[in-house]
């Protein structure tokens, strides 16, 4: 990110398309080329792995899988593994506009197996180098879905207590009782990755890169706890000690309990931090550039007891600092990595975001606040940072600008000198705001530039429900659209 760029946000999950969920289907090839006729240089995602309760993509299953929703079964259908009858005949929801996971999780699996059944999977070479050179993340996860199935989708802490800790015989047991299962969520790897691999190479080979963005935490209910309880502040009998959140604060009088394992930095600092060595490489083979969500909490992370009920009780503790990054730069050499450095920042983490160089987040939503001077207000920025309109978190401009407080948005209509901007436009106002500041980098949300209201929000946090099932129409771009963007990017010197 050496020269003055600029991007959108949009999930795979909220691309238009058939089968109730936006996939790696032809959809997904052309956003590609509107990008690249608007003059964009990056294609923001949400982390790509397999979702679990309440529909997150920040907790996850497995730090490494992807989410086999994303598999566009159309091309499935051009390998001869499905035919259209059998997709169409599958009821995963009616609304284009809004993902229903229920039917979606009754419907793609019920697919995803008879493609298997078809496929002959296992006697691919190309396969069994796949399920070779991932064994050491696949083989765990796998089972751990088809355990995780035997005990009606419970989390492993649920679980028979041999199975739980990890027993070698129990494990040896499973893997053959379940071999067919497995192999069917190997398959699903397989071809979640063929496909990811060729989408991705196509948005390069367009001038295309992908930020790819990932979560400090796993999720407690993952392979990856079950399978390493060792990297995690868990007891001898592999109960967990901490757990993740934050204090409580203006927003929330009890904290935000996220119940997400917290980490043993002494175990990982022994072992050179190799873990997350791994997994930071493996990113790299997904995405160009990576989004490290909740930066802070490798300066301090708050950690709550077990058991309880809220936030309240925890306390924050230091975390690993400058010496993780200092590994992974030895390791790894200069990866582009975006530190999501939002939210309330003390000394220490301002410190520790400077010395690694890399771009802090810049929100405008955050920056219009009449009762203080505010670091998002694009006059107060250094060069080396991304600027947003807002993020997966916000609302849209046009939503956060309709519940404005009068003095908050007396404020923005002063800065920006946006006096009779029509209401349906006033994202562009910020839109333009983000364009022309020094950052050099600048992504927009693709309902901001499409001037969508709340109904268009992907998520609002410490709420479930009704998050993560925002989609676009094929019909929402349009060449005039793609023009305007294509200008202001020009404009502003970040084509």
């Amino acid at each position: 990110m050496s020269t003055r760029k600029s991007g959108v946000l949009l999930p795979i999950a909220s691309l238009p398309g058939k089968y109730g969920i936006g996939s790696f289907s032809k959809y997904a090839y052309q956003f590609v080329d509107q990008l690249k006729e608007a003059g964009q240089s990056y294609w923001q995602l949400l982390p790509l792995g397999p979702t679990g309760y309440g529909d997150s993509p920040y907790q996850s299953f497995s730090t490494y899988a992807g989410n086999p929703y994303f598999i566009d079964l159309e091309t499935l259908i051009a390998e001869g593994l499905l035919t259209k009858t059998e997709c169409d005949s599958c009821d995963f929801g009616k609304n284009a506009r809004y993902i229903d996971y229920e039917k979606l999780y009754l419907s793609r699996f019920k697919v995803l197996h008879i493609a298997y059944e078809r496929s002959g999977i296992s006697r691919k070479k190309k396969f069994k180098e796949f399920i070779s050179e991932n064994a050491y993340w696949l083989d765990d996860y796998a089972l751990y879905m088809a355990v995780k199935n035997h005990f009606g989708g419970a989390s492993f802490i649920e679980w028979d207590e041999d199975i739980r800790v990890r027993k070698p015989e129990t494990l040896e047991k499973y893997r053959k009782k379940f071999a067919k299962e497995i192999e069917f969520y190997q398959f699903q790897q397989y071809k979640f990755t063929e496909q990811w691999t060729k989408l991705k190479k196509y948005a390069n080979d367009q001038g295309i890169k992908i930020i790819g963005d990932i979560p400090i935490y796993v999720a407690f209910d993952s392979a990856d706890t079950w399978a390493a309880p060792k990297l995690f502040q868990f007891d001898k009998d592999n109960m967990p000690i901490a757990v993740a959140g934050c204090p409580p604060d203006a927003f929330s009088a009890t904290g935000q309990l996220w119940g997400n394992p917290v980490y043993d930095w002494t175990y990982h600092k022994k072992t050179g931090y190799e873990w997350w060595i791994r997994r930071i490489g493996y990113c790299f083979k997904l995405y160009d550039v990576v989004r490290v969500d909740h930066f802070r909490g490798f300066d301090e992370y708050y950690a709550i007891p077990y058991g309880h009920k809220t936030a309240e009780k925890g306390k924050w503790k230091k975390g690993p600092g400058i010496d993780i990054f200092k590994a992974l730069a030895a390791k790894l050499g200069k990866v582009d990595i975006i530190a999501e450095d939002l939210g309330y920042l003390t000394p220490s983490v301002i410190k520790l975001v400077k010395d690694t160089g890399y771009p802090g987040m810049k929100v405008l939503q955050f920056a219009f606040d009449s009762r203080e001077e505010s670091d998002y207000l694009p006059h107060n920025y250094t060069s080396n940072c991304v600027v947003y309109t807002g993020t997966h978190d916000n609302n849209t401009i046009r939503g956060w600008y309709d519940e404005l407080s009068r003095p908050d948005k007396k404020l923005s209509v002063a800065y920006i000198n946006n006096f009779d901007t029509p209401p349906k436009e006033i994202s562009w106002d910020f839109v333009r705001l983000a364009q022309s500041s020094v950052a050099k980098l600048c992504i927009i949300p693709i309902q901001d530039y499409l001037c969508m209201g709340s109904e268009a929000r992907i998520n609002t946090p410490s709420t479930l429900g009704e998050n993560w099932k925002w989609r676009m129409s094929e019909k929402d771009i349009n060449k005039k659209l793609l023009k305007r963007v294509f200008e202001m990017t020009k404009l502003y010197g970040r084509l």
